[in-house]
């Protein structure tokens, strides 16, 4: 499916749906609203599904894995062979989203978009690359428009593929050493804010390196003068991973499933497929706040709040695998929990 063709299949949340399951919560033996976001969040579930039960019980984190090529500049302190070791590790269930996609029955789905290696000895891997990491940000376009507008697409159609199996419910998670410097980039040009609030220390850089982390942010901006649309910041400062969780997000209101924010880079990711078609808000659930701190600034453009504040920054998914708990929560309230009538006690009457 291409993008546009995508877009035009979006529809609004099931307006019905809402509704029937405000009335089953405020009939629930509890203080209106007393659940919070717990509340909202299965209302938004009934909207988006179509139904008063919303089922979410299979799932899937769905990791994009890309090289960047402004790593040439340094500004990781990890090497860029990383990307594919620990693509490869995910397959061994040892990394931190296996440990807490075990915990909340989650299946992941590991999509090599972009890896500069050949990793043809790990066929559960998706190969969907479409070329061996990205250009130096720095110097000219990370990738041509097509190029972006093709990852955006793999996200999309990858999407598509899980809906027909039977999924319901998709969280995103990325892998790719440099990838926090794109985000920076693309979050300073689509909030308009200085590179020097929305760049972070990612694996740990210290101050001097942060420093030098921040300039090539801002001289990649200045080279590439991306201001066109959402596509072209996308194109010229992004990455593959960011490209294919765009699509995601985009696929799954196309498809009509919830799609999950992890940390700062798949926040990014939304914030571009927002910016491409607003509706895609509508399908969209924060998992938390990574300390990161563009994340402030990208979750104020969206207009969304993190559910949980766990000072995380590791990405992988493993916010997204692990809000997931909270999901199965508010619906386990909302299935279990008795009715006044059940209790025999007055229903609460909001207050004038």
């Amino acid at each position: 499916m291409n993008l546009e063709t995508a877009i035009e299949m979006i529809q609004p949340l099931d307006q019905n749906a809402m509704h029937l399951a405000k009335m089953r919560l405020d009939s629930l033996t509890k203080p209106l609203n007393s659940l919070g976001k717990l509340e909202s969040n299965v209302i938004q579930l009934a909207g988006i599904l179509q139904t008063l039960k919303p089922d979410i019980r299979r799932r899937a984190v769905v990791v994009m894995c890309a090289d960047n090529g402004v790593i040439v500049e340094g500004i990781s302190s990890c090497p860029k062979e990383v990307t594919a070791t620990v693509t490869r590790n995910f397959l061994k269930g040892f990394t931190g989203v296996n440990v807490f996609a075990n915990l909340s029955n989650t299946d992941l789905v590991i999509c090599d978009i972009g890896v500069d290696d050949d990793l043809s000895d790990a066929p559960q891997i998706i190969n969907r690359k479409i070329r061996r990491g990205t250009d130096n940000m720095m110097t000219g376009p990370a990738m041509t428009r097509e190029e972006a507008i093709q990852a955006i697409e793999v996200g999309i159609e990858l999407v598509g593929t899980l809906v027909e199996d039977g999924y319901h419910l998709i969280g995103t998670g990325e892998m790719g050493i440099g990838n926090t410097t794109t985000s920076a980039a693309i979050s300073a040009v689509l909030t308009d804010c200085p590179p020097e609030i929305m760049t972070g220390r990612g694996a740990g850089l210290s101050n001097q390196a942060l420093s030098h982390k921040t300039n090539v942010v801002k001289n990649a901006i200045e080279t590439n003068a991306p201001y066109s649309d959402s596509i072209d910041v996308l194109a010229k400062l992004g990455g593959f991973d960011i490209a294919g969780l765009a699509g995601c997000f985009i696929g799954a209101a196309v498809h009509r499933v919830p799609c999950v924010i992890d940390g700062f880079i798949s926040a990014v990711a939304a914030l571009v497929a927002v910016r491409i078609c607003p509706q895609v808000k509508d399908y969209i659930f924060v998992s938390h706040q990574s300390k990161e701190p563009g994340m402030i600034k990208v979750l104020a453009a969206l207009e969304m709040e993190a559910t949980l504040h766990l000072e995380m920054c590791l990405g992988e998914g493993t916010g997204a695998a692990l809000s997931f708990l909270l999901l199965d929560a508010a619906l386990e309230a909302y299935y279990k929990m008795g009715t006044f009538d059940d209790a025999k006690i007055e229903q609460y009457i909001p207050q004038v």
